[in-house]
């Protein structure tokens, strides 16, 4: 794995780092490279409310901002900041506003790493406009002092458009992380995690493969 100086992590809702990258996060910061997570809103039409549920519409936005507040903690995440956006609303922002809010941030961080999602496959809405406001902030800098895009994509054509992953990271090393971090964003994730946890007991090797191994697509930039 790459020595890097700084990440700095996008993503639009609380969970969206614990299924996808935590296991990576969890390796950066343990090596002692400083982590800063941009969440970009507290997932409050979540729709999930617990399981037997414990939240309302009401206060799901506290619980889930607590939530997050804990993942990041188990994984060693010191600078978490929460935007205030809306939940579901990410693509009807001001485009050059979100653009602006994130640039101010890698200006300031100055990382030597960014990672989103890969615009257009990622499946939800919200996804793919972070993910294409990153790109456009990442495009102002200078390409030879542009830091380098992980792109998480998961979409039925990702492999088909964009080829295999160019980074697969083996985080077998940081599951325990990577399920505690899970387990943090109870609302979302309780009937998820105890069956996977329940496998990871018995030996089985495919979710031992899935919860052990992050892919990311490096950006293909046009300019």
């Amino acid at each position: 794995m790459k020595q890097e100086k700084q990440v700095l992590v996008i993503f639009p809702h609380p969970d969206d780092e614990a299924f996808g990258v935590s296991g990576t996060i969890a390796s950066y910061t343990k090596a002692g490279i400083p982590v800063t997570y941009m969440c970009l809103t507290l997932g409050e039409m979540g729709r999930n409310l617990g399981n037997p549920p414990f939240a309302t519409r009401e206060s799901l936005p506290n619980i889930r901002r607590q939530e997050l507040k804990k993942a990041a903690s188990i994984m060693g995440i010191k600078d978490l900041r929460m935007m205030g956006l809306r939940d579901k609303t990410i693509e009807f922002e001001d485009d050059n506003q979100l653009v602006s809010s994130i640039s101010s941030v890698i200006d300031e961080l100055k990382p030597s790493l960014v990672i989103s999602f890969y615009p257009g496959y990622s499946v939800h809405p919200d996804h793919d406009a972070t993910g294409r406001a990153v790109v456009r902030a990442l495009e102002k800098i200078e390409k030879e002092k542009r830091p380098t895009l992980y792109a998480v994509a998961f979409s039925q054509n990702c492999i088909e458009d964009l080829g295999e992953p160019d980074i697969i990271h083996d985080v077998k090393n940081y599951i325990s992380i990577k399920l505690d971090t899970l387990k943090a964003h109870a609302s979302q994730t309780q009937l998820i995690t105890g069956p996977w946890e329940e496998k990871l007991k018995q030996g089985d090797k495919e979710i031992l493969e899935h919860l052990g191994t992050e892919k990311f697509w490096t950006y293909k930039w046009e300019k």
